[in-house]
């Protein structure tokens, strides 16, 4: 059986679930990791190692990255050969970015973005594949 989701609904349960995680911890729990500084998450080649909770929505914000989460396609455009559904990476993948984009890419990043649609886990969106240049 093959569910669709509005990105509303998935927020939703995922901003629910992380709730019920962070509700679950206890005063005898380790402390969290400290936050690498952003220099030391960002190489020189424009890199990132996918953390436990990231999206390429939440890298893509961050301001050592782009800084606009609507940003997010560049990523996946860059590193299409190793993320099969955009929706769907997993903490360890090394991920590229671009840094030199031109205004043009930019433009066509965001607006996919923002125009991209209803999504499901586990397959790669018509959207994303036309973004992508493969239909």
């Amino acid at each position: 059986m093959h569910m669709r989701f509005s990105v509303k609904e998935l927020l939703v349960v995922l901003m629910a679930g992380g709730l019920v995680v962070g509700c679950a911890s206890t005063p005898e729990a380790e402390p969290a990791e400290e936050e690498p500084r952003a220099e030391e998450r960002r190489t020189a080649d424009g890199s990132y190692t996918v953390r436990r909770g990231d999206s390429l929505w939440a890298i893509s914000a961050r301001g050592e990255v782009y800084g606009n989460p609507y940003k997010w396609p560049l990523i996946f455009r860059a590193n299409s050969n190793t993320i099969e559904d955009a929706d769907l990476i997993f903490p360890g993948q090394d991920l590229s970015y671009p840094r030199d984009v031109s205004r043009s890419d930019e433009d066509a990043a965001v607006r996919h973005a923002r125009t991209r649609g209803e999504w499901s886990l586990g397959r790669t969106e018509e959207s994303d594949q036309r973004y992508l240049g493969r239909r």
